[in-house]
């Protein structure tokens, strides 16, 4: 027989100033090739402001998106089928280039 190896416990801090968590209605998403970056922003015009950016290794990134489409199933599954909210109007704010 083969010995498992003993599971090791984590112990996760949770710092004091992120327990409430942030309000975010809007996300941009950039990537390269090493990293995405998720930018959480509260918009309410005329003003959006960053309230968590998250930087992911594209193999997170993945098991993240998988991690969030399991649950979004059980979430439906208890509450019912959600509807994708309307797409917002086109944001004024960042880089946007010329029409071609």
């Amino acid at each position: 027989m083969s010995e498992q190896p003993a599971k090791k416990e984590l112990k996760v801090v949770f710092p004091e100033n992120l327990r409430g968590g942030v309000y975010s209605n809007n996300m941009l998403v950039a990537h390269s090739k090493e990293e995405f970056v998720l930018d959480f922003m509260m918009v309410m015009p005329p003003v959006a402001s960053v309230t968590a950016r998250v930087v992911i290794s594209p193999g997170h990134m993945k098991r993240m998106v998988s991690a969030l489409r399991e649950n979004l199933g059980k979430y439906e599954s208890k509450f019912g089928k959600l509807t994708e909210a309307a797409e917002p109007a086109k944001p004024t704010i960042g880089f946007h280039p010329p029409p071609a």
